[in-house]
């Protein structure tokens, strides 16, 4: 059975995860800001379960966290990067403090998490790393600025980790899941075609693992679409995220 850090554990996808690892009889280090819903977990499974929880955009809480794996098990055999967060831009008042709240949350969490993951990782017979992005990547897409950003940020973080730490027989899988059910996308307020429940996109993934791809990409029609728009020229590209995009909002008088 693996030794497994799963990061944003509490809901969504990621509880998901850690229902199918519990079930399949894997240790988890479950990692999430929501202590009561890690908590159910540990009750769930008392003997698999290493509860973390804290705020992963805080770089001592992170080492602290992989102190607590250090002493408990002494190496990972995975780390399942999934915690993010997504909130739109609005243009007409450009934020620049929402996207530092989205790299924060997606992108320099994940990079304090690997920096003290690989240590752990390294006294494995065969490490694992996977992180969590999205397909939004592959096309711009309306008021994306922040989130879409964040995950291309992810996307190349680990796809030019992967190389470098190929030597020491680290593999690195990337996840791009589409429309998802969760509580962060149920807040979405435009149409999600091709949506997945949760526990579909769970199942999807988890199957997957075993096998080390560098990509576990779903759905695939949805998939295959976005990679066609990617191909497009950038004015026609223009011109389609325009015929998405919403009008600006008028100013109040």
């Amino acid at each position: 059975m693996k030794r497994i850090w799963l990061t944003g554990a509490s809901s969504g996808i990621g509880a998901a995860m850690a229902d199918i690892l519990l079930s399949q009889g894997h240790f988890l280090a479950v990692s999430a800001r929501n202590a009561k819903a890690l908590e159910k977990l540990h009750t769930a499974f008392p003997e698999q379960v290493l509860e973390l929880p804290g705020d992963l955009t805080d770089q001592d809480q992170v080492r602290a966290m992989a102190e607590q794996i250090q002493q408990a098990w002494g190496h990972l055999d995975q780390v399942i990067l999934n915690a993010g967060t997504c909130e739109y831009v609005d243009a007409s008042h450009f934020e620049a403090n929402l996207i530092e709240r989205v790299m924060r949350a997606n992108v320099f969490s994940a990079a304090y998490c690997v920096e003290a993951a690989l240590p752990l990782l390294r006294k494995a017979a065969r490490p694992h790393l996977v992180a969590v992005c999205s397909s939004v990547t592959y096309l711009p897409l309306p008021r994306s600025e922040a989130y879409g950003a964040s995950k291309a940020a992810m996307r190349y973080l680990f796809q030019s980790l992967r190389i470098d730490v190929a030597h020491e027989g680290i593999d690195v899988t990337l996840v791009s899941p589409g429309f998802v059910d969760t509580p962060l996308t149920q807040h979405n307020d435009f149409p999600m075609p091709m949506r997945w429940p949760v526990n579909k996109a769970a199942v999807y993934i988890t199957s997957r693992l075993d096998k080390r791809p560098l990509e576990i990409a779903f759905p695939g029609p949805f998939i295959a679409i976005l990679r066609l728009l990617a191909a497009l020229p950038q004015r026609l590209q223009l011109l389609l995220g325009k015929r998405m995009a919403r009008p600006a909002k008028e100013e109040s008088s």
